[in-house]
């Protein structure tokens, strides 16, 4: 169902199913999927959108990227299947580097206010809180969970099924399956509830916290912390995942507590 007042490009290709709301616009090269629902007032162009998703009022999708070497250049979003997009998100299509593309997977949610530069990456699952804000480039892991108003660098990596509390900012990567608090969100502690949800087991769990505790130790700079933690302690994909999360980082990844610089003067 389109209403009458919503207004379409004619390169629009629309679901019969999907229900398009009061005074809509959906611009060029739109792909809009079965069951979807784009609510009144919201603004889609360069989208491929997926099925049994919602489009909440005054989101915007697929508007030009805040890149100023820009220069419209054909590039596009795409939204995987369930994904919910509240009130005045807004998801920027791809600049004109990497494949083009600004991408967010299957049942993600991105609650009112957030922010998705260009050339992002969500995978599938992620939850975004009220106003956080995604640099250009920046990749969220499988199952994240960011805390409102939290503001993230561009180009930085936020591993899979980590959770960082509100009003959090990291100019570097956040380790896979760790839980994240402060400015920036040191590792405080395992997700376990995230890997109970999965269905990791206990003893698997057991293992990556004991190497999480190795990776965030102060007796130990990383790479004595990754020997330690292969000579010692039981291998699986969740350690493997972490060790190279770790080694592959281009801008390093929080691990310890820094000063701020008040308590720095303050020595």
């Amino acid at each position: 169902m389109i209403d009458k007042t919503a207004v379409i490009h004619p390169s629009a290709k629309i679901a019969d199913d999907a229900i398009i709301g009061p005074y809509v616009v959906i611009g060029e090269n739109v792909t809009i999927g079965h069951r979807t629902r784009v609510i009144a007032n919201a603004y889609i162009e360069f989208a491929e959108i997926g099925d049994d998703c919602t489009i909440s009022p005054f989101a915007t999708i697929g508007s030009e990227p805040q890149d100023l070497g820009y220069k419209g250049e054909p590039t596009k979003v795409v939204i995987g299947d369930g994904t919910i997009i509240k009130e005045n998100v807004t998801v920027h299509r791809g600049a004109a580097c990497g494949d083009f593309t600004t991408r967010i997977g299957k049942k993600c949610l991105l609650m009112v206010g957030s922010h998705i530069a260009h050339n992002c990456v969500l995978e599938d699952q992620v939850i975004l809180a009220n106003l956080v804000t995604l640099g250009g480039h920046v990749h969220v892991g499988f199952g994240a969970f960011v805390g409102g108003m939290s503001v993230f660098h561009q180009n930085i990596r936020i591993g899979d099924m980590a959770i960082i509390s509100g009003f959090s900012a990291s100019r570097q990567d956040i380790l896979p399956y760790s839980k994240g608090e402060g400015r920036p969100p040191v590792p405080r502690g395992l997700n376990v509830i995230a890997m109970k949800r999965r269905g990791v087991t206990q003893e698997i769990r057991t293992h990556v916290n004991e190497a999480f505790k190795l990776l965030i130790s102060e007796d130990l700079n990383t790479t004595q912390a990754i020997e330690k933690i292969k000579a010692e302690i039981p291998m699986n994909e969740y350690i493997e995942k972490m060790i190279d999360f770790v080694q592959t980082s281009k801008r390093g990844v929080l691990l310890k507590t820094h000063k701020s610089g008040h308590e720095s003067l303050e020595d």
